[in-house]
């Protein structure tokens, strides 16, 4: 009962958009199978198919970091609709296409996705006013983290009834249903979900960035923290295969991961809700440091599970607090190219981990999870050392007919 009031706490805009994110995460189940699929029915070499994965993650990194452009000028609404447009249109008909055109609709597809993720960040913080964000986006990833726990089985079960095909067919039609869906439930009229905000003689966005530097530590901190934490996708069944653990552990593994995260997340995102932030995501990177560093001792059973424990923990600290806390740094005329900054922050490790992970564990295996440790560690005590940072002065809500009054923001991050 204590989390349904949690839920009607939350903005209805943002119940519906949690709910579209797991509509539209059902279905988004291609990603996982891709590879398969490029090397299997496709028939192509384990090289050309990697080209490929390849330039799709780099299309869904880009999308995220400059939908919220889009959106700044354009609207948040219309970018999300657009996006998922343009995305479910190129899946739905990547199976008929030749292999040579998969070079760029797969990309086109891919960045249409980020573009959509970052414009549904850019909802979430338009929609739920200065100190109440944190609930919201933790109430929108439950919703992702729902429908990922769906998706696969539901991906596999489809490929093995019918075909490999069908599972991008779906895909695609499952996500133009997810643009009705939103056109249907989003106001089409309103500054916060249409039009762009205005603010003539605004500075730019990196004069906005510089009037913020613990947001830009916070950027860079995620980016480096992300590239430790998809290790887990990554190196970690590797590491955990030649070391004698089975694929079910693993399995196991990421199973505790995403139900702790359902349980918890929104539960602790109400709870901590009056807690500065930089603080709760500085140790939450810390416990994501500490859960690789679990690993050096040993690959023992216990040792998985209690680092999958901590990193977990982390996770569920970091990620909904960072997302919001960036929403309330960001001035309205710039929320839309923020959300997109921390967004593909937030996902660049789906690019970056494989190679530079893989590198580093064929190399020198012994190095990698000291190698995560001290990175993530580094990156939290960077977080925590950026509460002592200055605010920007921030312009308070005149009242009518009144000049706008600007006050100089003290409260420790």
């Amino acid at each position: 009962m204590r989390f349904f009031g949690i839920v009607r706490d939350v903005p209805r805009t943002v119940r519906l958009l949690a709910f579209g994110s797991f509509l539209n995460g059902v279905v988004s189940f291609t990603f996982v199978f891709l590879f398969v699929y490029l090397t299997g029915p496709r028939g192509l070499t384990v090289p050309q198919a990697g080209v490929i994965a390849g330039v799709g993650g780099i299309g869904l990194v880009a999308g995220n970091f400059t939908g919220g452009w889009f959106g700044d000028h354009y609207g948040h609404r219309r970018m999300l609709l657009t996006g998922a447009l343009v995305s479910g249109t190129a899946l739905a008909t990547l199976p008929v296409l030749p292999v040579v055109a998969m070079y760029g609709v797969l990309p086109l597809a891919q960045y249409a996705a980020g573009v959509v993720r970052a414009a549904n960040s850019a909802l979430v913080a338009v929609s739920v006013p200065e100190g109440g964000r944190r609930q919201s986006f933790a109430l929108v990833r439950a919703g992702s983290n729902a429908a990922f726990t769906v998706g696969p089985p539901l991906g596999a079960l489809i490929a093995a009834r019918f075909s490999y095909d069908w599972l991008f067919v779906a895909d695609g039609l499952g996500t133009l249903l997810f643009a009705g869906y939103a056109a249907a439930v989003l106001p089409a009229r309103g500054t916060a979900h249409n039009r762009p905000v205005r603010v003539p003689g605004a500075p730019g966005l990196w004069r906005e960035l510089g009037a913020r530097p613990a947001v830009v530590v916070l950027l860079v901190a995620i980016l480096c923290v992300d590239l430790v934490y998809r290790q887990q996708y990554s190196t970690l069944p590797v590491f955990l295969t030649e070391h004698g653990h089975s694929a079910q552990f693993y399995g196991w593994l990421l199973a505790i991961n995403g139900g702790l995260i359902l349980l918890l997340e929104l539960p602790a995102a109400h709870a901590l809700r009056r807690r500065a932030p930089l603080g709760i995501v500085g140790a939450g990177l810390l416990l994501v440091g500490l859960g690789y560093a679990l690993l050096i001792p040993g690959a023992g059973a216990l040792f998985a599970v209690t680092m999958m424990a901590a990193l977990t923990a982390g996770e569920i600290l970091y990620k909904t607090t960072a997302t919001a806390y960036v929403a309330d740094q960001a001035p309205a005329h710039a929320q839309g190219r923020f959300q997109s900054l921390y967004a593909g922050a937030s996902i660049s490790g789906q690019v970056l981990a494989p190679p530079l992970g893989g590198a580093l564990y064929a190399t020198a295996p012994g190095l990698l999870w000291p190698a995560c440790a001290v990175l993530a560690g580094g990156a939290g005590a960077a977080v925590l050392a950026a509460r002592r940072l200055g605010q920007p002065v921030r312009e308070k809500a005149p009242a009518p007919g009144s000049a706008p009054v600007r006050e100089q923001q003290t409260q420790p991050g």
